[in-house]
């Protein structure tokens, strides 16, 4: 199977494009097209197109789905439990859905939740087609209350014991370190995550407090993703009992 990525430009994304990628062997699969455009024209003209799948509903990811699948006649799956959800981001009804496991076109699907509810990701030969789970630099948004940091660190858990030989991540280039990238993530949010725990212990309450406390940077362009990232941590501490939190106040256990 041959892995084809195509930066598509995308606006108010960090790192400027999305990657789409044409996976291509016996079957071909279109993953993750944010929407119609020329390069994706160009080679999906020149296969034919069995499936049009996304890792996940954002709109920078599953946009370019009505299109492809009608342009093809191409079959649409999305996650089992997710097709009213499916339907709505993308105005297409899904053909048939899938779970973990599956096998799709010589692709096997991965569980890898956490980015959002319904992520996945898709285990190819080559290596794994992994939307927002991971990126070379910097890191992904988990930003409550879609985002669920405790499955999503635990999402990184399970592709660093599967050891792919690299990951086709939704932004930016071929991640060829597989496992050094998932434990720099997870470090990063352990890092964060004691941040948040020392700085609720130190006295502030609220979010805003928190998120002050926080970041050392400003993030003055970026407050109200920071607020939402620090819910999803204390949302997660609360769950493992380290910290109690209502729904507007946080507190020490």
């Amino acid at each position: 199977m041959h892995v084809h990525r195509v930066p598509v430009t995308f606006p108010n994304v960090p790192t400027g494009s999305v990657n789409a990628y044409l996976l291509a062997g016996e079957s071909t699969t279109l993953v993750d097209p944010p929407e119609r455009h020329p390069e994706l024209d160009s080679l999906v003209a020149d296969h034919d197109l069995d499936y049009v799948l996304a890792t996940h509903h954002h709109s920078d990811h599953a946009g370019g789905i009505a299109h492809y699948a009608r342009e093809y006649d191409a079959t649409v799956a999305c996650r089992a439990g997710r097709v009213a959800d499916f339907r709505a981001a993308t105005g297409v009804d899904p053909d048939r859905t899938y779970r973990e496991g599956t096998s799709l076109a010589g692709i096997r699907v991965v569980d890898t939740p956490g980015h959002a509810p319904e992520h996945v990701a898709f285990a190819t030969p080559e290596g794994l087609v992994a939307g927002d789970l991971a990126i070379g630099e910097g890191s992904v948004a988990v930003a409550a209350p879609e985002g669920d940091m405790r499955a999503y660190v635990t999402s990184l858990r399970r592709v660093w014991a599967r050891a792919p030989d690299r990951i086709y991540p939704g932004h930016g280039p071929t991640i060829e370190d597989a496992r050094d990238t998932c434990e720099r993530l997870i470090a990063h949010r352990r890092k964060r995550e004691r941040r948040i725990f020392d700085v609720v212990t130190e006295g502030a309450y609220t979010l805003d407090a928190v998120t002050d406390g926080a970041y050392t940077k400003d993030i003055s362009a970026v407050r109200e993703l920071a607020v939402a990232t620090v819910e999803a941590h204390v949302e997660k501490l609360a769950v493992e009992g380290r910290l109690r939190w209502d729904g507007e106040q946080v507190r020490p256990a």
